[in-house]
């Protein structure tokens, strides 16, 4: 199993959470493999930039040496645009927030990632995306 990190769960490790700090050791240490979608390292590298957190963007850049950046590819934009197009057509929520978890859900789905997030809500609308929270599953 591949875990694909959220930005709320990189933002609680950057921000020296203990709970998902521990899950992600105990996970490392189970042999599991992270990767962090594309998306999710625009998102937090924007947000760093943006309000001049060098300290914790040398953090995150520190973090990811150790973990894959993913890579959005054709397959991955299509599906992006199956999703959007089966909410909409659901009358769920879609905003312009929600727009990148789009992407993300997208990814993850096809490249059968495990979102782990905090965030369920956004994300339990979408069919076919595997979940795990890691501050509610312990």
């Amino acid at each position: 199993m591949i875990y694909a990190l959220d930005s709320n769960i990189i933002s609680g490790i950057l921000k020296k959470d203990e709970i998902i700090i521990n899950r992600y050791r105990h996970e490392i240490i189970q042999g599991k493999e992270f990767i962090i979608p594309p998306i999710v390292f625009y998102e937090i590298q924007r947000g760093l930039l943006a309000k001049n957190m060098l300290n914790r963007l040398r953090n995150f850049t520190d973090f990811c040496k150790d973990i894959k950046i993913g890579e959005f590819n054709l397959q991955g934009w299509r599906k992006t645009a199956e999703i959007y197009a089966a909410l909409s057509k659901q009358g769920k929520p879609i905003g312009t927030n929600f727009d990148g978890d789009i992407f993300i859900a997208a990814y993850c789905i096809v490249h059968d990632y495990t979102l782990v997030t905090n965030n369920i809500r956004h994300f339990k609308i979408i069919n076919g995306l595997k979940l795990v929270n890691w501050k509610e599953d312990q």
